[in-house]
């Protein structure tokens, strides 16, 4: 069975075994990360490659879950992230890679999508409009000259049940604030917390309404699109 498993701009063939290995390797790497204080080099090790890949992922999940019990989440432990130097930022982006890649797996077999509890749906949300774009539009710039370059400066409004994010763009710049703010938005984007998260992660199921309301000028819906493609690929 094949099934889309990757970010927001293009989709891989993989199978659910691959995805099973793939989210097993997320598990050791983050585990030995902080485990060791750096990234592991080289990476993958030869080993995972010829485990079972349900064996390989249950004894990683275990591992990554012994990993956290065993520190604070004020701990440090580096990151990818400048600002989140912390064991409990991975706790944070281990439990948002899980739902996306459970969404995956469940997408793959033709099953339907389990609930997305609210809270979980809303942080996903939080996080990939701060820290995957914002933060990547600030550190890695160039990757989204020719998106904003030519901007004329435009806001979004992302809205859901309980929570609500104005976001700023222009040359060079891509803001996130808490609020829909005061203001008329150039897009509106509405809706429940999982199908907002779904939709910003590319995973509506084929033909499944996908619950989210966009409204505004396609030129600019298309900006933002693209700066969280470019940030999740």
């Amino acid at each position: 069975m094949q099934i889309p498993i990757a970010g927001s701009r293009w989709t891989a063939s993989w199978t659910v075994a691959d995805l099973t290995r793939h989210v097993g390797e997320v598990y050791l790497h983050k585990t030995l990360t902080m485990r060791e204080g750096a990234e592991p080099d080289p990476w993958p090790p030869e080993e995972p490659a010829n485990e079972e890949p349900l064996a390989l992922l249950d004894r990683a999940y275990a591992g990554l879950l012994g990993e956290f019990a065993a520190r604070k989440p004020a701990d440090p432990a580096g990151s990818w992230y400048t600002p989140g130097q912390t064991v409990g930022f991975w706790i944070r982006r281990m439990a948002q890679e899980t739902v996306i890649h459970r969404i995956d797996a469940e997408l793959g077999i033709g099953q339907p999508v389990a609930p997305v509890p609210a809270d979980l749906a809303v942080d996903g949300i939080d996080e990939l409009l701060k820290v995957f774009v914002a933060f990547s539009v600030a550190e890695w710039g160039s990757y989204f000259t020719d998106i904003l370059a030519g901007s004329p400066g435009r806001t979004y409004t992302v809205r859901t049940d309980g929570a609500a994010w104005r976001v700023r763009t222009g040359p060079g710049l891509f803001a996130v604030q808490d609020g829909a703010g005061d203001a008329a938005a150039d897009v509106t984007v509405s809706g429940p917390p999982a199908a907002v998260l779904r939709g910003a992660w590319n995973r509506e199921g084929a033909g499944e309404p996908s619950g989210v309301t966009v409204e505004g000028a396609p030129e600019a819906t298309e900006e933002l699109r693209r700066c969280i493609v470019t940030a999740t690929q």
